[in-house]
C-alpha cells in the first residue's frame, strides 16, 4: 500500500497513463473502448506483479490471490489472457517507447526538482553502465554449462544511465550483441532530447568506455569522461604517455 501511495503521490500514474496511444491499430479492448479507469487498474497490474511475487503476466494464469485486486482497486485481479492482450496492443502502438520517455522524465522531475543552474539547465553527472539480459528456455539445449543451466546469454543488452547518487533515470533495451560505446551516446541523446533542460556534463563508465574516437566525440560535445577500470588493465603511468598533458588522480 506505500507503494501504491507513493505511485500515487509523485504523479507516476497520471504521467504512464498520459503516455498511453491514443491511436490503436486493431481497434479493440482493452487499450481501445476502455476507460481510463480499466487503463489505469491495467498499468497497476503491470506494475505491482513483483509486489506480489509474480515475474510475469504467465504467472497471472495460477495466480489466486487477493492482493493484486487490492492493489488494482478490483474484486479480483486481471487474468492472464486480459493482462496480456492490453500489454501486446501498448507495444505494436509504439507505447514502449512512449512509456520509456515518460518514466525518464518523471524520475527526474522526481529527483531533480528545481536543480537548475544560472542558465536554467540542470547539469548532471551521470554514470552508464551496460547489462546482458538472459532468456530462459524449457526446451532442451544443448549439453554444457549453458545447456544444463536452461540459459541463453546474452540475448538481450539494458543501457542503464543513473545519476550520480545511483537513481535510475533512464533505461533501453537493444540487440544482445551491442556495445555499451554504440549504447552509450545514444541514451545520452534520447534523455537529453526528452529533457530539454537537462544536460550530463559529466560522464561515469566502466572500462568498456575505453575507445579513442569515443571518448573524442564526448570531449568535443564538453562532456568530462571518468573511467572505471582494473587494477591490471594498464602498466603504470607511463601507459598514457601519448594523451598529452593530464592530471593523474591514481586511487
Amino acid at each position: 500500500m506505500l507503494l501504491l501511495a507513493a505511485a500515487s503521490e509523485t504523479g507516476l500514474l497520471t504521467r504512464l497513463s498520459e503516455a498511453l496511444p491514443t491511436e490503436v491499430i486493431p481497434a479493440r479492448p482493452p487499450l481501445a473502448d476502455s476507460s481510463a479507469a480499466v487503463h489505469q487498474r491495467l498499468l497497476l497490474t503491470l506494475l505491482f506483479l513483483g509486489a506480489v511475487g509474480l515475474h510475469r503476466t504467465w504467472d497471472l494464469r495460477s495466480y489466486t490471490g487477493d492482493g493484486l485486486a487490492l492493489l488494482t482497486g478490483r474484486q479480483r485481479a486481471y487474468g492472464y489472457r486480459y493482462t496480456e492482450s492490453f500489454l501486446s496492443q501498448m507495444a505494436h502502438a509504439g507505447g514502449a517507447e512512449r512509456l520509456t520517455d515518460s518514466l525518464a522524465r518523471w524520475t527526474t522531475d522526481l529527483w531533480h526538482a528545481g536543480a537548475e543552474d544560472s542558465d536554467g539547465r540542470r547539469s548532471l553527472t551521470c554514470y552508464v553502465d551496460g547489462h546482458h539480459k538472459p532468456v530462459y528456455s524449457d526446451v532442451l539445449l544443448p549439453r554444457g554449462l549453458i545447456g544444463r543451466l536452461g540459459v541463453i546469454l546474452g540475448c538481450r543488452a539494458l543501457v542503464l544511465l543513473h545519476d550520480e547518487y545511483g537513481h535510475p533515470l533512464l533505461a533501453t533495451t537493444h540487440r544482445g550483441d551491442q556495445h555499451l560505446i554504440m549504447g552509450l551516446p545514444s541514451i545520452i541523446a534520447r534523455y537529453e532530447h526528452d529533457q530539454e533542460h537537462v544536460q550530463v556534463k559529466r560522464i561515469i563508465v566502466d572500462r568498456e568506455g575505453m575507445a579513442t574516437e569515443f571518448l573524442a566525440n564526448l570531449h568535443a560535445e564538453g562532456r568530462t569522461v571518468v573511467t572505471i577500470l582494473r587494477t591490471n588493465q594498464y602498466q603504470d603511468l607511463t601507459s598514457f604517455c601519448d594523451v598529452g598533458t593530464f592530471l593523474p588522480l591514481p586511487y
